[in-house]
Protein backbone atom coordinates (compact mmCIF):
# COMPACT_ATOMS: atom_id res chain seq x y z
CA UNK A 1 0.00 0.00 0.00
CA UNK A 2 1.38 3.81 -0.07
CA UNK A 3 2.95 5.53 2.82
CA UNK A 4 0.68 6.79 5.57
CA UNK A 5 -1.03 10.13 4.86
CA UNK A 6 -0.08 13.37 6.43
CA UNK A 7 3.03 11.91 8.28
CA UNK A 8 4.03 15.73 9.44
CA UNK A 9 0.79 15.57 11.13
CA UNK A 10 -0.36 12.38 12.58
CA UNK A 11 2.82 10.99 13.50
CA UNK A 12 3.71 14.55 15.18
CA UNK A 13 3.55 14.24 18.98
CA UNK A 14 1.07 15.63 20.66
CA UNK A 15 3.15 18.40 22.33
CA UNK A 16 4.53 20.13 18.81
CA UNK A 17 0.74 19.90 17.63
CA UNK A 18 -0.19 22.06 20.32
CA UNK A 19 2.46 24.36 19.64
CA UNK A 20 1.40 24.97 16.16
CA UNK A 21 -2.31 24.69 17.18
CA UNK A 22 -1.65 27.88 19.75
CA UNK A 23 0.86 29.34 16.78
CA UNK A 24 -2.10 29.15 14.49
CA UNK A 25 0.61 27.03 12.48
CA UNK A 26 -2.14 24.79 11.80
CA UNK A 27 -5.52 24.81 12.22
CA UNK A 28 -7.79 22.55 14.52
CA UNK A 29 -10.00 21.48 11.33
CA UNK A 30 -6.39 20.17 9.69
CA UNK A 31 -4.99 18.48 12.34
CA UNK A 32 -8.57 16.35 12.78
CA UNK A 33 -9.27 15.96 9.14
CA UNK A 34 -5.44 14.42 8.68
CA UNK A 35 -6.51 12.54 11.42
CA UNK A 36 -9.64 11.41 9.87
CA UNK A 37 -7.84 10.34 6.63
CA UNK A 38 -5.35 8.24 8.75
CA UNK A 39 -7.88 6.34 10.14
CA UNK A 40 -9.74 5.71 7.06
CA UNK A 41 -6.70 4.81 5.07
CA UNK A 42 -5.03 2.46 7.80
CA UNK A 43 -7.62 1.30 10.30
CA UNK A 44 -9.59 -0.91 7.98
CA UNK A 45 -5.80 -3.11 9.03
CA UNK A 46 -5.57 -2.98 12.57
CA UNK A 47 -9.69 -2.46 13.97
CA UNK A 48 -8.74 -0.07 16.42
CA UNK A 49 -11.51 3.12 16.12
CA UNK A 50 -15.09 1.12 16.80
CA UNK A 51 -17.26 4.27 16.48
CA UNK A 52 -16.28 7.07 14.78
CA UNK A 53 -18.16 11.06 15.33
CA UNK A 54 -16.15 12.19 12.45
CA UNK A 55 -19.08 15.16 11.44
CA UNK A 56 -18.96 15.98 15.49
CA UNK A 57 -15.20 15.83 15.56
CA UNK A 58 -15.11 18.41 12.46
CA UNK A 59 -17.80 21.32 14.44
CA UNK A 60 -15.77 21.03 17.05
CA UNK A 61 -12.82 21.32 15.20
CA UNK A 62 -14.65 24.42 13.82
CA UNK A 63 -15.75 25.45 17.07
CA UNK A 64 -11.98 25.52 18.26
CA UNK A 65 -10.50 27.74 15.59
CA UNK A 66 -13.19 30.28 16.24
CA UNK A 67 -12.08 30.47 19.46
CA UNK A 68 -8.40 30.76 18.82
CA UNK A 69 -9.07 33.37 15.98
CA UNK A 70 -11.36 35.46 18.36
CA UNK A 71 -8.36 35.54 20.86
CA UNK A 72 -10.00 33.69 23.64
CA UNK A 73 -8.14 31.21 25.79
CA UNK A 74 -7.86 27.77 24.44
CA UNK A 75 -6.74 24.56 27.02
CA UNK A 76 -3.46 22.85 26.67
CA UNK A 77 -5.00 20.33 24.30
CA UNK A 78 -6.51 22.76 22.38
CA UNK A 79 -7.35 21.12 18.36
CA UNK A 80 -5.87 17.29 19.63
CA UNK A 81 -8.03 14.89 18.33
CA UNK A 82 -8.57 11.61 20.36
CA UNK A 83 -10.35 8.38 20.68
CA UNK A 84 -11.63 7.55 23.92
CA UNK A 85 -12.16 4.22 25.41
CA UNK A 86 -14.49 2.09 24.62
CA UNK A 87 -15.54 1.46 28.30
CA UNK A 88 -14.71 4.94 29.65
CA UNK A 89 -18.25 6.71 29.62
CA UNK A 90 -18.66 9.55 26.79
CA UNK A 91 -21.62 11.08 27.33
CA UNK A 92 -23.90 11.33 24.30
CA UNK A 93 -21.59 8.54 22.59
CA UNK A 94 -21.91 5.07 22.09
CA UNK A 95 -20.10 3.07 24.91
CA UNK A 96 -20.23 -0.44 24.41
CA UNK A 97 -17.61 -2.07 26.53
CA UNK A 98 -17.08 -4.68 23.92
CA UNK A 99 -20.19 -6.36 24.69
CA UNK A 100 -23.55 -7.39 22.98
CA UNK A 101 -25.24 -6.76 26.26
CA UNK A 102 -24.17 -2.97 25.67
CA UNK A 103 -24.54 -2.89 22.16
CA UNK A 104 -26.65 0.24 21.76
CA UNK A 105 -25.95 1.84 25.01
CA UNK A 106 -25.48 5.95 25.39
CA UNK A 107 -24.28 7.29 28.37
CA UNK A 108 -26.11 10.31 29.52
CA UNK A 109 -22.70 10.84 31.69
CA UNK A 110 -18.89 11.18 30.70
CA UNK A 111 -16.37 10.09 33.22
CA UNK A 112 -14.51 12.40 34.94
CA UNK A 113 -11.21 12.03 32.86
CA UNK A 114 -13.19 12.44 29.84
CA UNK A 115 -14.60 15.67 31.35
CA UNK A 116 -11.45 16.70 31.74
CA UNK A 117 -10.40 16.12 28.17
CA UNK A 118 -12.57 17.89 26.62
CA UNK A 119 -11.97 20.57 28.87
CA UNK A 120 -9.01 21.29 28.49
CA UNK A 121 -9.97 21.12 24.36
CA UNK A 122 -9.31 18.08 23.11
CA UNK A 123 -11.67 16.63 20.44
CA UNK A 124 -13.41 13.44 20.10
CA UNK A 125 -13.07 11.79 17.21
CA UNK A 126 -14.40 7.78 18.59
CA UNK A 127 -14.41 5.53 20.55
CA UNK A 128 -11.42 2.23 21.20
CA UNK A 129 -11.62 -1.47 20.86
CA UNK A 130 -11.23 -3.27 23.69
CA UNK A 131 -12.10 -6.95 25.32
CA UNK A 132 -14.78 -7.53 26.36
CA UNK A 133 -15.49 -5.37 29.76
CA UNK A 134 -12.13 -5.00 29.39
CA UNK A 135 -11.63 -8.18 31.15
CA UNK A 136 -8.25 -9.99 29.47
CA UNK A 137 -4.84 -8.43 27.77
CA UNK A 138 -6.08 -9.22 24.17
CA UNK A 139 -8.44 -6.73 22.32
CA UNK A 140 -11.40 -8.96 20.78
CA UNK A 141 -14.85 -9.02 21.72
CA UNK A 142 -17.97 -10.19 19.39
CA UNK A 143 -19.13 -7.00 18.52
CA UNK A 144 -15.91 -5.65 16.63
CA UNK A 145 -13.78 -8.76 16.49
CA UNK A 146 -9.78 -8.11 17.16
CA UNK A 147 -7.30 -5.23 17.03
CA UNK A 148 -4.38 -5.99 15.16
CA UNK A 149 -0.96 -5.00 16.07
CA UNK A 150 0.25 -2.35 13.47
CA UNK A 151 3.67 -4.36 13.82
CA UNK A 152 2.55 -7.46 12.74
CA UNK A 153 -1.36 -7.36 12.01
CA UNK A 154 -1.01 -11.34 12.61
CA UNK A 155 -0.64 -10.75 16.24
CA UNK A 156 -1.87 -8.91 19.53
CA UNK A 157 -2.19 -5.56 20.14
CA UNK A 158 -2.68 -6.51 23.47
CA UNK A 159 -5.52 -4.98 25.99
CA UNK A 160 -7.59 -3.97 27.44
CA UNK A 161 -6.21 -0.72 26.15
CA UNK A 162 -5.62 -2.29 22.92
CA UNK A 163 -7.58 -0.34 20.72
CA UNK A 164 -5.62 2.72 22.48
CA UNK A 165 -2.66 1.50 21.90
CA UNK A 166 -2.60 0.35 18.10
CA UNK A 167 -4.42 3.96 17.30
CA UNK A 168 -1.32 5.86 18.85
CA UNK A 169 1.44 3.39 16.98
CA UNK A 170 -0.59 4.29 13.36
CA UNK A 171 -0.70 7.23 14.03
CA UNK A 172 -4.76 7.78 13.83
CA UNK A 173 -4.60 10.20 17.30
CA UNK A 174 -1.79 11.41 19.48
CA UNK A 175 -3.14 10.91 22.85
CA UNK A 176 -5.27 8.39 24.38
CA UNK A 177 -6.68 7.35 27.59
CA UNK A 178 -6.40 3.98 29.12
CA UNK A 179 -7.37 2.05 32.51
CA UNK A 180 -5.49 -0.49 33.97
CA UNK A 181 -6.58 -3.28 36.19
CA UNK A 182 -3.87 -5.81 36.11
CA UNK A 183 -1.87 -4.55 32.90
CA UNK A 184 -4.40 -3.06 30.52
CA UNK A 185 -2.63 0.04 29.84
CA UNK A 186 0.94 -1.12 30.41
CA UNK A 187 0.56 -4.58 28.16
CA UNK A 188 -0.69 -2.81 25.11
CA UNK A 189 2.26 -0.04 25.60
CA UNK A 190 4.72 -2.55 25.33
CA UNK A 191 2.95 -4.47 22.64
CA UNK A 192 2.23 -1.82 20.07
CA UNK A 193 5.56 0.20 20.56
CA UNK A 194 3.86 3.25 22.60
CA UNK A 195 4.27 4.50 26.27
CA UNK A 196 1.32 4.34 28.82
CA UNK A 197 1.43 5.15 32.90
CA UNK A 198 -0.54 3.31 35.28
CA UNK A 199 -1.07 5.78 37.68
CA UNK A 200 -0.84 5.83 41.91
CA UNK A 201 -4.55 4.84 42.39
CA UNK A 202 -6.71 8.57 43.09
CA UNK A 203 -4.14 10.07 40.77
CA UNK A 204 -7.28 10.39 38.26
CA UNK A 205 -10.17 10.07 39.93
CA UNK A 206 -12.75 7.79 39.07
CA UNK A 207 -16.57 8.76 38.68
CA UNK A 208 -18.84 7.46 38.35
CA UNK A 209 -17.90 4.58 40.13
CA UNK A 210 -19.89 1.94 42.04
CA UNK A 211 -16.78 1.00 44.11
CA UNK A 212 -15.28 4.05 45.13
CA UNK A 213 -12.55 2.86 47.83
CA UNK A 214 -11.53 -0.03 45.76
CA UNK A 215 -7.80 0.19 44.05
CA UNK A 216 -7.38 -2.37 41.79
CA UNK A 217 -8.49 -0.35 38.54
CA UNK A 218 -7.45 3.35 37.45
CA UNK A 219 -7.43 5.36 34.52
CA UNK A 220 -4.43 6.86 33.42
CA UNK A 221 -2.41 8.19 30.02
CA UNK A 222 -1.20 6.51 26.70
CA UNK A 223 1.02 7.66 23.53
CA UNK A 224 3.61 8.11 21.81
CA UNK A 225 6.32 9.72 24.09
CA UNK A 226 6.98 10.22 27.89
CA UNK A 227 6.49 13.99 27.87
CA UNK A 228 2.79 13.60 26.01
CA UNK A 229 1.90 11.11 28.55
CA UNK A 230 3.08 13.55 31.26
CA UNK A 231 1.05 15.87 29.05
CA UNK A 232 -2.16 14.26 29.26
CA UNK A 233 -1.67 13.43 32.99
CA UNK A 234 -1.16 17.18 33.79
CA UNK A 235 -4.93 17.51 32.66
CA UNK A 236 -6.40 13.94 33.59
CA UNK A 237 -5.19 14.50 37.13
CA UNK A 238 -6.29 16.15 40.59
CA UNK A 239 -8.45 16.30 42.98
CA UNK A 240 -12.60 15.87 42.50
CA UNK A 241 -15.07 15.54 45.04
CA UNK A 242 -16.85 12.99 43.47
CA UNK A 243 -13.83 10.30 44.11
CA UNK A 244 -12.78 9.71 47.91
CA UNK A 245 -9.35 8.18 47.00
CA UNK A 246 -8.16 11.70 44.98
CA UNK A 247 -5.12 12.91 45.63
CA UNK A 248 -4.83 17.03 47.03
CA UNK A 249 -1.78 17.57 44.80
CA UNK A 250 -1.65 20.24 42.12
CA UNK A 251 -1.59 18.27 38.40
CA UNK A 252 0.29 21.06 37.52
CA UNK A 253 3.83 19.31 38.10
CA UNK A 254 2.91 17.44 35.57
CA UNK A 255 3.05 19.67 32.61
CA UNK A 256 6.86 21.15 33.44
CA UNK A 257 10.08 19.71 31.72
CA UNK A 258 11.37 16.04 32.63
CA UNK A 259 14.66 16.17 31.99
CA UNK A 260 17.70 16.03 35.00
CA UNK A 261 20.58 14.38 36.09
CA UNK A 262 20.08 10.89 37.03
CA UNK A 263 23.55 10.75 38.68
CA UNK A 264 22.13 10.24 42.35
CA UNK A 265 19.50 7.91 41.13
CA UNK A 266 19.14 4.31 42.26
CA UNK A 267 17.80 1.27 40.02
CA UNK A 268 17.20 -2.02 41.11
CA UNK A 269 16.17 -4.27 38.50
CA UNK A 270 14.58 -7.67 38.03
CA UNK A 271 13.99 -9.84 34.39
CA UNK A 272 12.02 -12.28 36.12
CA UNK A 273 10.39 -10.93 39.41
CA UNK A 274 12.76 -12.64 41.63
CA UNK A 275 12.52 -15.66 39.53
CA UNK A 276 8.82 -16.18 40.11
CA UNK A 277 7.58 -15.21 37.22
CA UNK A 278 8.20 -17.34 33.62
CA UNK A 279 9.78 -14.45 31.03
CA UNK A 280 10.55 -15.15 27.63
CA UNK A 281 14.56 -15.17 26.91
CA UNK A 282 13.94 -12.38 24.85
CA UNK A 283 12.10 -10.25 26.94
CA UNK A 284 14.81 -10.86 30.04
CA UNK A 285 17.41 -9.38 27.52
CA UNK A 286 15.72 -5.99 27.15
CA UNK A 287 15.23 -6.18 30.96
CA UNK A 288 19.03 -6.63 31.26
CA UNK A 289 19.69 -4.06 28.20
CA UNK A 290 17.56 -1.59 29.82
CA UNK A 291 19.39 -1.70 33.52
CA UNK A 292 22.60 -1.35 31.11
CA UNK A 293 21.16 2.29 29.62
CA UNK A 294 20.70 3.39 33.34
CA UNK A 295 23.96 2.50 34.10
CA UNK A 296 25.68 4.30 31.24
CA UNK A 297 23.49 7.62 32.17
CA UNK A 298 25.25 7.72 35.94
CA UNK A 299 22.64 5.36 37.76
CA UNK A 300 23.54 3.33 40.14
CA UNK A 301 22.18 0.42 39.37
CA UNK A 302 21.81 -3.43 40.88
CA UNK A 303 19.78 -6.42 40.52
CA UNK A 304 17.28 -6.39 42.88
CA UNK A 305 13.50 -7.47 43.77
CA UNK A 306 10.70 -6.63 46.52
CA UNK A 307 8.93 -10.51 47.03
CA UNK A 308 5.72 -10.12 45.92
CA UNK A 309 4.24 -13.11 48.19
CA UNK A 310 0.53 -13.25 48.13
CA UNK A 311 0.26 -11.14 45.37
CA UNK A 312 -1.61 -13.71 43.06
CA UNK A 313 -3.83 -14.47 44.95
CA UNK A 314 -4.50 -11.04 46.03
CA UNK A 315 -4.84 -9.82 42.73
CA UNK A 316 -7.44 -12.50 41.57
CA UNK A 317 -9.98 -12.40 45.21
CA UNK A 318 -9.91 -8.58 44.80
CA UNK A 319 -10.67 -8.53 41.28
CA UNK A 320 -13.57 -10.97 41.48
CA UNK A 321 -14.84 -9.28 44.42
CA UNK A 322 -15.28 -6.10 41.69
CA UNK A 323 -16.21 -7.89 39.02
CA UNK A 324 -19.18 -9.34 40.87
CA UNK A 325 -19.95 -6.18 42.46
CA UNK A 326 -19.66 -3.80 39.16
CA UNK A 327 -20.20 -6.08 36.23
CA UNK A 328 -22.07 -8.79 37.69
CA UNK A 329 -24.46 -6.53 39.39
CA UNK A 330 -25.35 -4.16 36.63
CA UNK A 331 -25.92 -7.07 34.10
CA UNK A 332 -27.64 -9.43 36.13
CA UNK A 333 -29.22 -12.16 33.96
CA UNK A 334 -27.82 -10.63 30.98
CA UNK A 335 -24.24 -12.08 32.74
CA UNK A 336 -25.02 -15.41 31.13
CA UNK A 337 -24.23 -13.66 27.62
CA UNK A 338 -20.62 -12.55 27.82
CA UNK A 339 -17.17 -14.33 27.23
CA UNK A 340 -17.24 -17.74 29.12
CA UNK A 341 -13.74 -16.58 30.84
CA UNK A 342 -15.67 -13.45 31.96
CA UNK A 343 -18.33 -15.17 33.86
CA UNK A 344 -16.02 -17.45 35.12
CA UNK A 345 -14.64 -14.46 37.03
CA UNK A 346 -17.89 -13.24 38.24
CA UNK A 347 -19.12 -16.20 39.17
CA UNK A 348 -15.54 -16.60 41.22
CA UNK A 349 -16.04 -13.09 42.64
CA UNK A 350 -19.75 -14.32 43.50
CA UNK A 351 -18.53 -17.25 45.67
CA UNK A 352 -16.21 -15.18 47.78
CA UNK A 353 -16.57 -15.05 51.50
CA UNK A 354 -15.67 -12.42 53.90
CA UNK A 355 -13.23 -14.37 55.23
CA UNK A 356 -11.48 -14.39 51.75
CA UNK A 357 -11.89 -11.24 51.13
CA UNK A 358 -10.61 -10.13 54.81
CA UNK A 359 -7.20 -12.90 54.25
CA UNK A 360 -6.56 -10.86 51.06
CA UNK A 361 -6.79 -7.46 52.01
CA UNK A 362 -4.07 -8.35 54.76
CA UNK A 363 -1.81 -9.67 51.96
CA UNK A 364 -2.83 -6.29 50.51
CA UNK A 365 -1.64 -4.09 53.20
CA UNK A 366 1.72 -6.26 53.67
CA UNK A 367 2.25 -5.79 49.63
CA UNK A 368 2.30 -2.55 50.11
CA UNK A 369 4.68 -1.97 53.33
CA UNK A 370 6.84 -4.59 51.45
CA UNK A 371 7.15 -2.25 48.51
CA UNK A 372 7.23 0.74 50.91
CA UNK A 373 10.44 -0.18 52.26
CA UNK A 374 11.74 -1.79 49.55
CA UNK A 375 11.78 1.89 47.50
CA UNK A 376 14.28 3.12 50.92
CA UNK A 377 16.88 1.52 49.15
CA UNK A 378 15.75 2.14 45.64
CA UNK A 379 14.34 5.32 43.43
CA UNK A 380 13.04 2.81 40.56
CA UNK A 381 12.69 -0.61 40.00
CA UNK A 382 12.66 -2.02 36.34
CA UNK A 383 10.80 -5.41 35.42
CA UNK A 384 9.54 -6.89 32.54
CA UNK A 385 5.97 -5.26 30.99
CA UNK A 386 4.94 -8.40 29.57
CA UNK A 387 6.23 -11.89 29.99
CA UNK A 388 6.37 -12.48 26.19
CA UNK A 389 6.09 -10.75 22.98
CA UNK A 390 2.91 -9.79 20.98
CA UNK A 391 1.42 -13.12 20.30
CA UNK A 392 -0.77 -15.31 17.57
CA UNK A 393 -4.14 -12.50 17.26
CA UNK A 394 -6.24 -15.56 16.84
CA UNK A 395 -5.75 -17.49 20.33
CA UNK A 396 -7.79 -15.77 23.62
CA UNK A 397 -4.13 -16.02 25.69
CA UNK A 398 -0.86 -17.87 25.35
CA UNK A 399 -0.72 -21.20 26.66
CA UNK A 400 2.84 -21.50 27.78
CA UNK A 401 5.61 -18.70 28.39
CA UNK A 402 9.29 -19.45 28.54
CA UNK A 403 8.13 -23.05 28.67
CA UNK A 404 5.58 -22.73 31.15
CA UNK A 405 2.24 -23.91 31.23
CA UNK A 406 -0.51 -20.61 31.34
CA UNK A 407 -3.30 -21.80 34.01
CA UNK A 408 -5.86 -19.38 32.25
CA UNK A 409 -5.92 -16.20 30.61
CA UNK A 410 -4.48 -14.02 33.34
CA UNK A 411 -1.22 -16.17 34.43
CA UNK A 412 0.43 -14.29 31.42
CA UNK A 413 -0.38 -10.77 33.33
CA UNK A 414 2.01 -12.11 36.40
CA UNK A 415 4.25 -9.04 35.70
CA UNK A 416 2.16 -6.14 35.55
CA UNK A 417 -0.73 -7.19 37.85
CA UNK A 418 1.79 -7.93 40.64
CA UNK A 419 2.76 -4.45 40.49
CA UNK A 420 -0.93 -3.19 40.27
CA UNK A 421 -1.71 -4.94 44.04
CA UNK A 422 1.04 -2.63 45.42
CA UNK A 423 -0.08 0.52 44.53
CA UNK A 424 2.72 1.74 43.00
CA UNK A 425 2.85 4.08 40.00
CA UNK A 426 4.32 2.20 36.55
CA UNK A 427 5.32 3.32 33.15
CA UNK A 428 5.70 1.23 30.22
CA UNK A 429 8.59 2.48 27.95
CA UNK A 430 9.65 1.31 24.78
CA UNK A 431 12.73 -0.77 25.44
CA UNK A 432 13.51 -2.56 22.03
CA UNK A 433 12.36 -5.34 19.63
CA UNK A 434 12.43 -8.97 19.53
CA UNK A 435 14.68 -11.06 16.47
CA UNK A 436 10.89 -10.83 14.51
CA UNK A 437 10.36 -7.34 15.24
CA UNK A 438 8.12 -7.09 17.36
CA UNK A 439 7.76 -4.84 20.29
CA UNK A 440 9.12 -5.01 24.00
CA UNK A 441 8.46 -2.28 26.79
CA UNK A 442 10.16 -2.38 30.28
CA UNK A 443 8.24 -1.48 33.26
CA UNK A 444 9.85 1.60 35.08
CA UNK A 445 7.71 1.05 39.03
CA UNK A 446 8.30 4.05 41.34
CA UNK A 447 7.21 4.52 45.23
CA UNK A 448 3.69 5.13 45.77
CA UNK A 449 2.59 8.22 44.74
CA UNK A 450 5.58 8.80 42.68
CA UNK A 451 4.93 9.93 39.33
CA UNK A 452 6.66 12.30 38.35
CA UNK A 453 10.01 9.92 39.19
CA UNK A 454 8.97 7.49 37.31
CA UNK A 455 8.29 9.99 34.05
CA UNK A 456 11.72 11.57 34.61
CA UNK A 457 13.83 7.88 34.57
CA UNK A 458 11.75 7.09 31.51
CA UNK A 459 11.93 10.34 29.68
CA UNK A 460 16.07 9.80 30.30
CA UNK A 461 15.63 6.37 29.27
CA UNK A 462 13.82 7.52 25.56
CA UNK A 463 15.83 10.13 25.14
CA UNK A 464 18.87 7.82 25.36
CA UNK A 465 17.66 4.56 23.41
CA UNK A 466 15.01 6.39 21.21
CA UNK A 467 12.97 2.75 20.85
CA UNK A 468 9.75 4.88 20.36
CA UNK A 469 10.91 6.38 17.12
CA UNK A 470 10.56 2.91 14.99
CA UNK A 471 7.15 3.27 13.54
CA UNK A 472 5.33 0.22 11.59
CA UNK A 473 6.02 0.02 7.98
CA UNK A 474 2.88 -0.59 5.81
Amino acid sequence: MSAPVHPEICDASAGELARRLRARELSAREVVTAHLERIEQLDPQINAIVTLVADQALDAAAAADERLAHGLPVGPLHGIPIAHKDTHNTAGIRTTHGSPALADHVPHLSDVSIERIRAAGAITIGKTNVPEFGAGSHTFNPLFGPTRNPYDTTRSAGGSSGGTGAALAAGLQPLGDGSDMGGSIRNPASFNNVVGLRPSPGRVPLWPNQTGWATQAVQGPMARTVSDVALLLSVMAGPDPRCPLSIEEDPAMFSRPLAGDLGSLRVAYSPDLGTSVPVDPSVAAIVEESAAVFSALGATVERACPDFTGADDVFRVLRGWQMATSIGAALGDLVEQVKPTLRANIEFGRGLTGADIGRAELVHSELFHRMREFFTRYDVLLLPTSQLPPFPVDIEYPEQVAGVAMDDYLSWMQSSYFVSVTGCPSLSVPAGFTAQGLPVGVQIVGRHRGELSVLRAGYAFEQATRYGDRRPTW
